[in-house]
């Protein structure tokens, strides 16, 4: 399965989301997992090479990518249907090579906060995916939702999003994010991601990409 994790807003927090759904995945619920780091910023491969050093076993693999190698990379990933692919995508949507992205994958998630700019990108994203590719399902994710603030516009931006998928529970803003690795998602980050993460999991995933045997 590929699971697209992108937005074409930057700052939205789609390259921890990824670290903290391959750390769920590979860790909680034992399934395989390869990151593709196509980030500008390759902030994934960067931390994996950093944590590497430090620890033993890698629980899943980190490859760095660009657009044009993913045609390659998909062939060779994708040879055991059960594993899971996870590609966090380049903040852009001005590159053809997103094409072939954009149709390979199997489910989009989508992290993005209430506030209007990002709503206006999040569309965007959400449109050019599904006219590329209709029948793909997709995830929003409310992320870095600060608690004590008001969002004026979030009944519209979620009246809206639901249009095109599901949206999970907030992911509240919190520091611990900031300490999330390739190995390692802090235990105080977990208690408010689980239920997200389960949501996901339990509807697209579940019975299909368990490690067996």
């Amino acid at each position: 399965m590929i699971i697209i994790i992108g937005n074409q807003k930057g700052g939205a927090g789609k390259s921890t989301f990824a670290l903290v759904l391959a750390n769920f995945l590979s860790q909680t619920k034992n399934c395989a997992v390869t990151v593709i780091d196509m980030d500008y910023q390759q902030s994934i491969a960067q931390k994996f090479e950093k944590a590497k050093i430090l620890e033993n076993a890698e629980p899943y693999e980190v490859v760095p990518a660009n657009l044009e190698s993913y045609p390659y990379l998909r062939e060779l990933l994708c040879k055991n249907a059960k594993d899971i692919i996870l590609i966090d995508l380049p903040g852009k949507l001005d590159d053809d090579g997103l094409i072939p992205v954009f149709n390979s994958a199997d489910l989009v998630i989508c992290p993005f906060s209430y506030d209007e700019f990002t709503f206006q990108s999040t569309v965007l994203f959400t449109v050019v995916m599904k006219r590329i590719n209709p029948e793909i399902n997709m995830v929003f994710v409310p992320n870095r939702i600060k608690s004590n603030a008001r969002y004026e516009i979030m009944l519209e931006v979620n009246e809206q999003l639901s249009r095109f998928g599901k949206i999970t529970a907030v992911l509240p803003d919190r520091i611990d994010f900031q300490r999330v690795t390739t190995f390692y998602t802090p235990v105080s980050l977990q208690t408010v991601t689980t239920s997200v993460l389960e949501q996901i999991y339990n509807d697209y995933l579940y019975g299909k990409n368990e490690i067996t045997g």
